[in-house]
C-alpha cells in the first residue's frame, strides 16, 4: 500500500531519504493491522511514525527557514494541521476510542503523497537553487 515511486523523488537526497522512511514505517503499520497484530505492537508502531513524522517536518522547516522559503508559512500550516489529526489519533487509539482502520491507511496514503506531489515539489526547486542536497 506504501510503496514508494519515483515521482515522489523531491531530488533532494536528504528529503527523499526520509519521504522514503515516512513510507518504509506506514506500510508496517499497515502490515502489522493487515494481519492482525496486538495493539501493543500496533501502538508502538504508531508511534515511531509519529516521532518520526515530526522529525521529519522540522528537518524540512528547518531548511526551508534557512534558504527563506517564501511559501515557508502555508507549509508549516500544512504540517501542524496533519500532526494535530495523528496526535489526536494516538490518543485515541491508546485511550481505546477508535483503531487502526483501512480508512486511516488510505488517509495517511493519500496525504503522503498529495503533499509530497503538491505542497513539497513547490519547494524542491527553490532548495535546489540554493544547493541543498
Amino acid at each position: 500500500m506504501f510503496e514508494w515511486k519515483k515521482e515522489y523523488g523531491v531530488n533532494i537526497a536528504s528529503i527523499d531519504a526520509q519521504h522514503k522512511k515516512l513510507f518504509a514505517i506506514a506500510e508496517e503499520l499497515h502490515e502489522a493491522m493487515r494481519t492482525g497484530q496486538t495493539k501493543p505492537v500496533l501502538s508502538k508502531i504508531l508511534d515511531r511514525l509519529v516521532q518520526y513524522t515530526v522529525t521529519h517536518f522540522a528537518q524540512e522547516e528547518g531548511l526551508m527557514k534557512l534558504h527563506a522559503y517564501p511559501d515557508f508559512a502555508a507549509h508549516k500550516a500544512a504540517h501542524e494541521a496533519l500532526k494535530k489529526q495523528v496526535l489526536d489519533f494516538q490518543r485515541e487509539f491508546e485511550a481505546g476510542e477508535t483503531f487502526i482502520s483501512v480508512e486511516l491507511m488510505t488517509f495517511l496514503k493519500n496525504w503522503l503523497e498529495k503533499h509530497i506531489q503538491g505542497t513539497d515539489m513547490r519547494y524542491s526547486p527553490f532548495l535546489i537553487q540554493r544547493n541543498v542536497a
